[in-house]
């Protein structure tokens, strides 16, 4: 018996989005989580992007997905290459992080609390 493509495409596609997530918070997220914790300002700032972040994906109104984080992650950062945004060749100075990476951050977070597992 043959399992419908669907099926398949569906799995795909959650794989997807978790190496996406997984890699993003390898990239971004850990080092910038413990920036975070570490100081208040940063903190402060990652919410208000969380906040933005679970807005623009009306997490409001319906709950927030592995893939409808790594899909927007994905959008803001093609948009920004597109701009000529670099990733950071360095590690990141998190005392003064640009509206990218304290986006992608915020990614992380909101990620973070939907399935710690797959972002330790």
């Amino acid at each position: 018996m043959r399992v419908p493509d669907n099926r398949v495409l569906t799995r795909s596609a959650a794989v997807s989005a978790r190496t996406t997530l997984t890699t993003l918070t390898a990239s971004v997220g850990t080092a910038g989580l413990a920036a975070a914790a570490a100081n208040p300002g940063l903190l402060a700032v990652v919410d208000q992007h969380a906040a933005a972040v679970r807005d623009s994906l009306h997490g409001d109104h319906r709950p927030l997905t592995v893939a409808a984080l790594a899909g927007y992650a994905e959008g803001v950062r093609a948009a920004a290459v597109e701009h000529g945004w670099q990733p950071p060749a360095a590690p990141v100075d998190w005392s003064e992080p640009d509206w990218l990476l304290t986006r992608l951050l915020a990614v992380c977070a909101l990620a973070r609390s939907l399935d710690p597992r797959h972002l330790a």
